[in-house]
């Protein structure tokens, strides 16, 4: 049998994959970078219209767990895996919530270890004020050329395939 270190000039072969190896991982990080960049960023935006009109009750995260939920009855395990909510301290901000008069929640009758949640109409209204800033968003981006339908396709498709592979790597640890 022929080891591949034996053929002449294999090493010319592993240069150029090394060096795409190494190009694709410089712009795997700049993608994780500007993905959380992106995040915060979101937050900042849905802050300053928060506090443009007056909003100041309650937090960026808060508000776009509102714009999330939407119409849906979800359970606060729901709202990870359904993939409203991606922070930690989901209990707290559900919490504040329902104290501020934003959500509704009820104890499940089948099982009263669970707790489902919804929008009230307060919560409703910041939805909306949300929806608007969003739409509004979306509007600007195709007016200015920023993105067009067939750019934010692929820019979400990509990102779904990166989330899939994260998610199969997450199930083969365990």
């Amino acid at each position: 049998m022929t080891h591949l270190s034996s053929i002449p000039n294999m090493g010319s072969f592993h240069a150029p994959m090394a060096a795409q190896n190494a190009a694709f991982m410089t712009s795997y990080l700049d993608t994780l970078t500007l993905v959380e960049r992106l995040h915060r960023l979101l937050l900042d935006v849905i802050k300053d219209e928060s506090e443009r009109l007056g909003l100041i009750e309650i937090n960026p995260v808060q508000a776009l767990l509102l714009f999330n939920v939407g119409e849906h009855e979800v359970t606060a395990g729901e709202l990870k895996s359904r993939g409203y909510y991606q922070g930690s301290n989901v209990s707290y901000n559900l919490k504040k919530l329902v104290e501020l008069g934003y959500m509704h929640h009820q104890r499940c009758e089948v099982d009263r270890r669970s707790v489902r949640v919804r929008l009230t109409e307060k919560g409703r209204k910041i939805r909306s004020i949300i929806a608007e800033l969003f739409s509004r968003h979306s509007e600007g981006m195709l007016d200015r050329g920023v993105l067009d339908l067939d750019g934010i396709d692929h820019i979400t498709s990509s990102l779904r395939r990166v989330e899939r592979y994260w998610t199969d790597q997450i199930r083969y640890i365990y």
